[in-house]
């Protein structure tokens, strides 16, 4: 008898803890420029917060390339790269990745993929589902 109620109350603890675990944000991207200035938070659960709102559910294809990004983005960060600003650059970029945070102008993304991946994924996921224009 003791032996099964010490059963039933480990089982119920680790039911327990595993309730509260959460997945861990991909990254943050702020893009600054004409405009209202854009705020995504993206996260491993397949949410993203859109200008400090509620989360929403981010489509799976987009959660896919979040999820590639965060890995090439975590790198660049690792690396300290750094870009230059241009005259002729429109938009700012600011990425928090685990490995810290860089800014990039908009020009980087013609030497860069995983800059120009990124700002395709900021203006697709503006889109939908955060409904902003971008």
């Amino acid at each position: 008898m003791r032996i099964a109620a010490a059963a039933l109350a480990t089982v119920a603890v680790l039911a327990a803890c595993g309730l509260n675990v959460q997945s861990p944000d991909l990254f943050q991207v702020t893009r600054s420029g004409p405009g209202q200035k854009l705020t995504l938070l993206v996260n491993d659960a397949g949410t993203i917060a859109c200008n400090g709102g509620k989360r929403k559910a981010l489509p799976d294809r987009l959660l896919l390339q979040a999820r590639d990004l965060a890995t090439s983005l975590d790198a660049d960060a690792k690396a300290k790269l750094r870009f230059r600003a241009s005259a002729a650059s429109v938009f700012s970029y600011t990425v928090k990745v685990q490995n810290g945070t860089f800014t990039f102008p908009d020009i980087a993304a013609g030497s860069r993929k995983e800059l120009a991946q990124l700002e395709l994924f900021v203006v697709q996921a503006a889109a939908d589902p955060c409904g902003v224009s971008a």
